[in-house]
């Protein structure tokens, strides 16, 4: 799995880097078969919000991609909450696909 990080308008500390990489890791056990993630990490100085740092994460598998945005107050609980959201997302995408799939009928004699 090949995980992309990407800072805009400020330059990330190692912390938050190894929270994104940890967390990141954890996504294996919801999806077997991601291609690459894109994690971009912003600080939107533009908007004049008080919530200005935005995580935004995507994430590619055959045939779909997932996509997160969240903003908080820090990076940390923005990254959490994309994360969170994108689990469920996968998660959500997962049971729609075994709901379609023929299910193995067990006929006794």
């Amino acid at each position: 799995m090949n995980v992309q990080i990407q800072t805009v308008h400020f330059d990330a500390d190692s912390k938050l880097l190894e929270h994104v990489n940890a967390k990141m890791e954890k996504l294996r056990t919801f999806h077997d078969k991601i291609i690459g993630v894109e994690v971009y990490l912003k600080l939107d100085n533009f908007s004049h919000q008080v919530k200005d740092k935005v995580a935004e994460i995507k994430v590619l598998v055959p045939k779909h991609s997932y996509f997160v945005k969240h903003q908080s107050l820090n990076f940390e609980e923005s990254f959490d909450g994309a994360f969170n959201s994108l689990v469920s997302q996968v998660k959500r995408q997962k049971e729609k696909n075994m709901a379609h799939q023929p299910g193995i009928i067990n006929i006794e004699a």
